[in-house]
């Protein structure tokens, strides 16, 4: 059973939104303690995706395609994912106390906080421009899950190009790091980022494009820092 068939089996017991929706759903999914941090994840992932769009205080129809454009929704479930991104959309609660919920869901687990910060990039950046109102709500997110300015900007660096991309801001190294002290950290970074590593942290299958994405940018920015220590 897919993480979507997961949520939306549990989203038909939620008649209203409220900042501990995610964990109502999580308490109603049956399976492994891996199935719940699976739903936990895209939960919050749809949660805040809510809240995001609604930052600027004007919601239109396009937002919940935005979403869908960027999360793979099966067709089948697609009916269900609107009715939680819209429960979550209307409730009165900020974008902080649901920052705050999701954090305690994943209390001991940094990664997982910024996989989540990361998917939410991916999502900010559909329309081609990180938007000043969505850049404010991730570092204001980013900041409640604990994730230091220095990550913030490597997650910022590999989404957004501006003056295009410092690629030593993409790996987190100072530019007069030697070269075999880059390479070692590359190759960690590689390891890190490898997609069994997300599985296995609970992001699910069908988030997995985050790691690919993050391999994509950690090798283009070592292969630029390589081309340019050549010439």
């Amino acid at each position: 059973m897919s993480v979507w068939s997961r949520l939306t089996g549990a989203v038909h017991e939620i008649s209203a939104a409220g900042v501990d929706f995610v964990e109502h759903l999580v308490e109603r999914v049956a399976g492994t303690e891996d199935d719940r941090r699976a739903v936990a994840f895209t939960a919050a992932i749809v949660a805040l995706s809510a809240k995001m769009a609604k930052a600027d205080g004007v919601v239109t129809s396009d937002e919940i395609a935005a979403f869908k454009r960027n999360i793979f929704v099966p067709p089948t479930e697609e009916k269900n994912i609107t009715r939680l991104f819209r429960l979550a959309q209307q409730d009165v609660a900020g974008f902080e106390a649901y920052a705050h919920r999701i954090k305690s869901l994943f209390p001991h687990d940094h990664m997982l906080r910024a996989d989540i910060v990361d998917v939410l990039f991916k999502i900010a950046t559909a329309d081609g421009v990180v938007h000043h109102h969505e850049l404010v709500f991730l570092e204001r997110v980013a900041e409640i899950f604990g994730i230091e300015e220095i990550e913030f900007r490597r997650i910022r660096a590999r989404h957004v190009r501006e003056d295009g991309v410092d690629p030593y801001m993409v790996l987190g190294v100072e530019p007069g790091v030697d070269d075999a002290t880059l390479k070692r950290h590359y190759r960690r970074l590689v390891v890190e980022h490898h997609p069994d590593r997300l599985i296995a942290r609970g992001v699910p299958h069908e988030f997995i494009d985050i790691a690919n994405d993050r391999l994509a940018a950690i090798n283009a920015a070592y292969e630029q820092i390589q081309r340019e220590r050549s010439t």
